[in-house]
Parts: structure tokens; C-alpha cells; sequence
């Protein structure tokens, strides 16, 4: 068997979205027929957001078939899944933040538009005043997991471990507590699927099925454009106060990633100035803090390659994740390979189901096979 024919042998079938609203879990089965379109916004570090439009019509008895069903409300609990055959895989879970209902003058165009948010969305409901750690020193593991812990939802256990030794006022929601922890250590903050991931961005995680582009019957993207933005610095700056003294020192922090591909992206303009970029002094963060944020600053910034396109998510057959590494194969030795998906614009119509998505990457150079392969990758990596 060739490479194509096992490519194409691949089991694809037609993606469907299914919608379980309330806390039993139960499908909008009689809501599917007014179902327009849904559209799932995900990005790195940023809620999920959902809209869900339904066209809607009024029977003889006066009543609306789709408001007037009794089951979309603010805060009901909502699970959006792609379907492919028998598979299912999550595209997003949380609540219902609003619903609204519109009756222009043609009554035969009337819409209810129910917007929605992940799982982060219950953790802005209460102002928390608390001091961490005030009788034994504690950390951000402690903390995370404790505040996660209040609403059912679990650390995924590939989190980042923080910093320890801590005494923290938290003065704000939990979930705005949580995203200042989170830049404190230069940390990603991502809700999926019951799990909140705390810790550095994931590079060097398992890719997931690549995007196949010009492949011929295995081609699953739709379009791929990339685009190498020079103009992002090479390395940080900071002042940090001198351990003894009222001095202060100027400290450069280069990029830690590995890198995604075989040669970096860095060092454009050879024999121009250094280009860097210094952060703006901030009172009371510690030393390991300043680090921290200079060290993600600089991790960003050497992330310049940029890439944007679509998929068929039928063909592709998976949900795209945000915040994991995918494989691009099809765009030639220089820009295919390994990237980072930075955000993914999930889209149910009458015209099917596509991916929207954004990525990123820090290298050039083909590195599919010392990530898993090209087989590995179509196989769901």
C-alpha cells in the first residue's frame, strides 16, 4: 500500500456538531432543526467563546419554538462536540453567559443568539479578599489547585510546579488571581475539558495530526499562508535592584524554547544593532518574578513565524487545540513543520464544519520526522 492510498484510506466522514445544555448533560435534540450556526472562538490564555444562532418561528398558539423551550438559560452548563462517525471529540465546555432574542420586522427572520464562555466564566462571580500563605509559606501549586478545587475542575497534571515559599493577597476574582499567578511565572492558563493547564508554553508536547496541505486525496487545508515578521526583537531587557545596595543591574534574558524546526528564526540583520526589548520597571515584583515575565516576553517574541489558514474539519477528522504543537506538511522544506497553535476558530454551518486557525513557530526547516513523522501525525500524533 502507497503513502496516498494510506492517506486516503483514512476513516473520514461528514462532522456534526452536537450541543448538551444543563447539568444532566442532554442533547437540544429538538432545537437541532432551527440550529444555523455555531462558532467557537479559542485563543492561548483568553476564555473560549461560543455563539450559538438558531432562526426561530412562533406556533398557533403563540408560542416561540425555540426561546419559549425551556431549555436555554443563563448559566446552564453547555458542552459543545464534533462528531466524526462514531468518534466524538470536545470543541469546548462552560456556561451560558447570554442569551438574546431579535424580532425585526420580518417576523420570518426573528434569531436567538446564546453566547457562551468556558469553564472560567464561574470563577468571576465573587471578589475574594485572602491572604495565601499568611501562617506557613505556600505555592502556587497549592494555590492553584485549592481555587480549582472550589469549582470541581482538576490541574492537569503536565501544570508547571510555580514558585513556592510565597505570601500572596489576592484582592479580585479567582479566576483574575489565578491569570496574575499565571503571568508571575510566565505561565499559559488554559481551560479544557474539566482541566486547567498552569505552566510554560508546551513546545516540545506530542504534535497533533498534521495539516496536510497539496497532498492530494490526503489533503485536509484549505488554504495556508505564512507570513516571517522581522521587526520582533532577539532578546529582553531588565533593571533588577542589586542584591545589596541601592544600585540596580541591567540583566538580558534570550529566548529557552526549543526550537520548532532545524534553524532559528533569530539573528535577522547581521551587523545592525542588537535588537532588544526592555521591559518597564514595575514596584514590588521579586527577582524570580521579573525573570519570569522577562523570560516569557522573550519567549513570545522569538515566536515570529506566523501562519494563518483553514481546514475542512470533516477531512482533518479532529479538533484543533489551542496552546499544543501541530505538524504542517505540504508548504515546502523551509516553512513546513512543527508550529504552535496560537488560536483556532471552530465554524458549524449548512456549508459544513471548519477550522479556522493561527499559528506559530520560532524556527525553519522541515522537522516532521524528529517529531513523530509524517505517518504519526496523520495518525493523530
Amino acid at each position: 500500500m502507497g503513502l496516498l492510498d494510506l492517506f486516503s484510506a483514512q476513516d473520514r466522514q461528514p462532522a456534526e456538531c452536537l450541543i448538551r445544555v444543563g447539568t444532566s448533560g442532554e442533547e437540544i435534540t429538538e432545537l437541532y432543526p432551527f440550529l444555523m450556526e455555531v462558532t467557537v472562538d479559542a485563543r492561548r490564555n483568553e476564555p473560549t467563546v461560543a455563539t450559538l444562532r438558531f432562526e426561530t418561528r412562533r406556533d398557533e398558539q403563540g408560542r416561540w419554538l425555540v426561546q419559549d423551550a425551556g431549555i436555554l438559560a443563563p448559566w446552564e452548563p453547555i458542552v459543545i462536540e464534533a462528531a466524526f462517525g462514531t468518534r466524538t471529540e470536545e470543541v469546548m465546555r462552560g456556561f451560558i453567559r447570554e442569551i438574546r432574542a431579535e424580532y425585526p420586522e420580518d417576523t420570518g427572520a426573528t434569531e436567538v443568539m446564546v453566547e457562551c464562555q468556558d469553564e472560567s466564566l464561574q470563577m468571576d462571580r465573587e471578589h475574594v479578599r485572602q491572604t495565601w500563605g499568611a501562617e506557613t509559606p505556600t505555592s502556587d501549586q497549592i494555590i492553584t489547585t485549592t481555587i480549582l478545587g472550589k469549582y470541581g475542575l482538576a490541574l492537569d497534571p503536565d501544570s508547571g510546579n510555580g514558585q513556592s515559599n510565597l505570601v500572596v493577597n489576592q484582592d479580585d476574582t479567582d479566576i483574575n488571581f489565578l491569570r496574575q499567578r499565571a503571568e508571575a511565572n510566565g505561565y499559559e492558563l488554559q481551560f479544557y475539558e474539566g482541566t486547567v493547564y498552569f505552566g510554560p508554553i508546551r513546545l516540545d508536547a506530542t504534535p497533533q495530526a498534521t495539516i496536510m496541505v497539496y497532498a492530494g486525496p490526503a489533503t485536509n487545508c484549505i488554504r495556508f499562508n505564512v507570513r516571517e515578521d522581522g521587526h520582533q526583537a532577539d532578546e529582553v531587557i531588565f533593571d533588577r535592584a542589586e542584591t545589596a545596595g541601592a544600585g540596580t543591574i541591567t540583566e538580558t534574558v534570550a529566548p529557552d524554547l526549543p526550537l520548532l524546526g532545524t534553524e532559528s528564526a533569530l539573528g535577522a540583520g547581521s551587523g545592525l544593532t542588537p535588537f532588544a526589548w526592555r521591559m518597564s520597571r514595575q514596584a514590588g515584583m521579586s527577582e524570580e518574578e521579573w525573570r519570569a515575565r522577562a523570560q516569557r516576553r522573550a519567549n513570545e517574541l522569538s515566536l515570529r513565524v506566523k501562519a494563518e489558514g483553514e481546514l475542512d474539519g470533516s477531512l482533518y477528522g479532529y479538533v484543533l487545540r489551542v496552546g499544543e504543537p501541530v505538524g504542517v506538511d505540504g508548504v515546502g522544506e523551509r516553512y513546513g513543520g512543527v508550529y504552535l497553535v496560537d488560536t483556532v476558530t471552530h465554524v458549524f454551518n449548512m456549508d459544513g464544519y471548519r477550522q479556522s486557525f493561527g499559528l506559530l513557530r520560532n524556527a525553519y526547516g522541515d522537522n516532521l520526522a524528529s517529531a513523530g513523522g509524517l505517518l504519526a501525525g496523520v495518525l493523530g500524533g
